[in-house]
């Protein structure tokens, strides 16, 4: 299986020049639509996705893990982000369903 990374065009091209698949996004709702698309094909194990989309589609997100262990999708600091506190326990709690 693959790695994916999903976000802008700085935060795909770093990756792009280690080797790994890109797809550049412009937007939450379209980082979700590819996510499905990438879910409907089992093409990938890792999806590596931006946190500056990420954090918006969240929600969404946790849904999808919590239907779907593979692939994993994680989310990275992008480029120029601000550093946030995620609360992991929370978002485990809504991955199980507690």
């Amino acid at each position: 299986m693959k790695v994916i990374a999903l976000g802008n065009r700085i935060f795909v091209s770093s990756f792009q020049m280690a080797g790994i698949e890109g797809i550049d996004v412009q937007s939450p709702k379209e980082a979700l639509s590819k996510i499905n698309q990438i879910i409907s094909k089992n093409e990938a194990g890792l999806v590596l996705l931006s946190d500056d989309i990420g954090k918006d589609i969240r929600l969404d997100l946790a849904k999808i893990r919590s239907l779907k262990p593979i692939p994993l999708i994680f989310e990275l600091p992008s480029p120029g982000s601000k550093k946030e506190k995620v609360d992991y326990r929370s978002l485990l709690k809504q991955i199980l369903g507690v």
